[in-house]
């Protein structure tokens, strides 16, 4: 039997890579040697407090996770790699690059149904991206954002910087990113758009997305908004309660909170769009090169367990951190 090995949280802040035997490849199976895995912050970090409430386990629960919330488990989705065997039924996939929602580990068997292949043009090191990018287009539709509108995204971490970068894309929007992190600026201006701080942020906007995950950035993003204007909620806050400011003009101004999950998307669209196909979708944009501005940290796999605790860490300052094998 093959052996692998794949980095599990096994307690509050605690991270080990555990060996474990490879399943036989079945007929529509393929073995994945990794090349890249990338850190999801928010969410690994809430995953290594043992954050996910318990009403959200099965919900939170990724395509490939071992072991359950809060702990030991195998938890991530963002891996990038080589095919190197696959089963009778889908040889022709041997030798192909692919993204898999699957946690951190250097090989993994997988149906050959899970995973997407890597456009030439995308590569491997910036295909990690796919996962959150597939969550931004998301958003997006949620938003409901349309040409020329006014945009503000509060919360310039990964996920608000590629939703950001969507935005701006759409014919004729007046996009900002708002976020106390002005050292994040230069990455913003590489992506296309502006970076201010919330106090310079412009008001009277048409749709404000926010990522920032605190109580404060949801309140700030409340009163950038025009009357009758939408806010699309991207964060996800595990067991911690926030508080948002719903006094003053909130229900004057008519305003509406709307809540985005990646894990579904949204109606309007859900009769003709799978999951599969936005995915391969997040994947085609990245065959920008300006996307690279977000990958500021690589750490070898052998040494993933002595990182990822300080990489999800509370202000830790990372964008795309990636495992290499």
């Amino acid at each position: 039997m093959s052996v692998a090995r794949a980095l599990w949280t096994t307690g509050p802040g605690r991270v080990e890579l555990r060996e474990e035997f490879l399943p036989v490849i079945g007929n529509a199976d393929v073995e994945v040697r990794t090349e890249f895995s990338a850190v999801s912050r928010g969410t690994e970090a809430l995953v290594l407090a043992g954050a996910v409430p318990q009403s959200q386990h099965d919900t939170m629960r990724a395509p490939f996770q071992a072991g359950e919330f809060p702990y030991p488990v195998k938890y991530g989705h963002l891996s990038v790699g080589t095919v190197t065997q696959a089963g009778p039924r889908v040889q022709d996939m041997v030798g192909r690059r692919v993204f898999c929602l699957h946690p951190h580990q250097d090989r993994y068997v997988v149906p050959a149904s899970s995973v997407l292949a890597v456009p030439a043009a995308v590569p491997a090191g910036r295909a990690v991206l796919a996962g959150m990018l597939e969550a931004a287009v998301n958003g997006v539709w949620d938003a409901g954002l349309g040409i020329g509108d006014r945009v503000s995204v509060v919360g310039a971490g990964v996920l608000g910087l590629l939703v950001a970068t969507l935005a701006a894309r759409t014919p004729g929007t007046d996009v900002e990113a708002v976020d106390v992190r002005a050292d994040r600026s230069r990455t913003a201006a590489a992506l296309g758009f502006q970076l201010v701080a919330p106090d310079d942020a412009r008001r009277e906007r048409d749709v404000v997305l926010h990522t920032s995950g605190t109580g404060a950035g949801l309140t700030t993003g409340l009163g950038l908004l025009g009357d009758e204007g939408l806010l699309a909620e991207l964060s996800w806050y595990g067991d911690r309660s926030v508080e948002v400011g719903l006094g003053e003009g909130f229900h004057s101004r008519r305003l509406t909170v709307r809540a985005s999950q990646v894990g579904r998307v949204p109606p309007a669209r859900a009769p003709r769009w799978t999951t599969r196909r936005r995915l391969a979708l997040a994947l085609d944009l990245l065959a920008d090169e300006r996307f690279d501005a977000l990958l500021d940290g690589e750490t070898p796999f052998e040494q993933a367990a002595d990182v990822l605790s300080q990489i999800a860490a509370p202000g830790a300052d990372a964008l795309c951190h990636r495992f290499r094998y």
